[in-house]
């Protein structure tokens, strides 16, 4: 049997947007914490994703071509 190899692709993020952009924020209700890129103009996440632990946030930086912050 032979499968397709999922390839690793580096995603792009939003336009003008970058490392320094990554925040994350959790709710006051249910405690979920979400990363994303902060939007300066709107003050909303773009392209934002669950976490759920410090591994989940590592994956997050590497999959747009970033290192993550020392010390997590």
């Amino acid at each position: 049997m032979f499968f397709k190899r999922k390839k690793c692709t580096i995603l792009t993020p939003p336009q003008g947007l970058g490392r320094e952009n990554i925040r994350r924020q959790s709710s006051t209700c249910t405690g979920e914490t979400v990363i994303g890129f902060l939007d300066p103009k709107s003050g909303r996440l773009l392209r934002a994703v669950v976490v759920r632990d410090n591994q989940d946030v590592t994956d997050f930086y590497r999959s747009y071509g970033f290192e993550p912050p020392i010390g997590l």
